[in-house]
C-alpha cells in the first residue's frame, strides 16, 4: 500500500503527516529518536524533498517533531492521544476525555454577557431578549489543546452561571446547579481548514485540518438551552458510530 494516494483530495504533505503522527503515536518512533532523512523520506513517500518539508514542518508546528540543522528530525513528543465520541448520548467534553484515559482541563478564554446575533437567538428561541451568556473555552488534555468553544446560553435562565468556575463540565454545572434536564441534542458535523485566530488557540498550522460541530441542547420540554460551537484537531478526534439493520424499501423489490 502507497504511503501518499496521488488520487486523495488530501495534499501530499498531510497524508505523509498522518503516516509520520501514527508512527509516533504507535511507537514506531520514540521521543528523541531520529528521523530518516529527507531524501530517504521523499524516496519512500514517491514526492518531492519540498512535500516532505511541508509535512516535517506541520508536524513541529504542534510540537511534535524538531529540526536540528546539520543533523537532522527528531521525535520531539508523543503524539497526543485520540479523542474517541460515540454518537449515542448527550457527553461532554470532560466526559469524553476521562473515558479515553486523558487528563483533562480547560482554559476559560472569556466569559460574559452578549448581544446574541440573529441566527444564535432564533436557534435559542430568545424572542424580543437577545441577551446569551457567552462562553469561549479551550479544552486540554495532557496539555494538549483539543477543542475550542464557544457556548451561548439564554441569559434569563442561566443568570448566575458567570460567578462559578467554568473549567470542568459545562453539561454538569447545568444539570445539578440550575436543575435542568438535557433531554436530546441536535448536532452538525462537518469537517473544515482551520481559520488563523482558531489554529492558533489549537497550536496547529492555519489551514490545518479540523472537524467543526454544532450542538444544540434541549432540556425535557424540548426548550433549547444550549448552542455550542465546537473545533476539534482533526488529528485527534474520532467519531465512532454504530449503524442499524439496512432496510429495503417495499417499491425497491418491486422494480427488482
Amino acid at each position: 500500500m502507497k504511503i501518499v494516494d496521488a488520487s486523495n483530495p488530501i495534499p501530499k504533505y498531510l497524508q505523509i503527516s498522518a503516516w509520520l503522527n501514527e508512527l509516533i503515536e504507535t511507537g514506531r518512533y520514540q521521543t528523541g529518536e531520529q528521523l530518516p532523512s529527507e531524501v530517504e523520506l521523499a524516496k519512500m513517500c514517491d514526492v518531492t524533498r519540498t512535500t516532505v518539508r511541508q509535512a516535517i514542518a506541520e508536524l513541529s508546528a504542534r510540537g511534535l517533531l524538531r529540526k536540528e540543522k546539520g543533523t537532522g528530525t527528531f521525535v520531539s513528543a508523543p503524539a497526543p492521544a485520540e479523542l474517541r465520541q460515540k454518537l449515542e448520548h448527550i457527553s461532554s467534553t470532560t466526559d469524553l476525555m476521562q473515558n479515553s484515559g486523558i487528563a483533562q482541563s480547560s482554559r476559560v478564554l472569556e466569559k460574559r454577557v452578549a448581544q446574541a446575533e440573529d441566527e444564535i437567538a432564533k436557534a435559542l428561541f430568545l424572542g424580543a431578549n437577545k441577551k446569551v451568556i457567552l462562553v469561549r473555552r479551550v479544552r486540554m488534555g495532557d496539555g494538549t489543546p483539543y477543542v475550542y468553544e464557544e457556548s451561548y446560553l439564554p441569559f434569563d435562565l442561566f443568570k448566575g452561571i458567570l460567578d462559578m468556575d467554568l473549567t470542568g463540565s459545562l453539561y454538569k454545572i447545568v444539570s445539578e446547579q440550575f436543575n435542568v434536564v438535557l433531554a436530546r441534542c441536535a448536532q452538525t458535523i462537518s469537517a473544515v481548514n482551520l481559520n488563523l485566530h482558531i489554529a492558533e488557540i489549537l497550536k496547529m498550522p492555519e489551514s490545518a485540518a479540523g472537524i467543526f460541530m454544532e450542538s444544540l441542547t434541549f432540556d425535557e420540554n424540548s426548550i433549547p438551552v444550549e448552542l455550542l460551537y465546537s473545533y476539534h484537531r482533526g488529528d485527534t478526534y474520532k467519531l465512532e458510530i454504530e449503524l442499524g439493520r439496512y432496510h429495503t424499501r417495499a417499491g425497491d423489490l418491486n422494480l427488482a
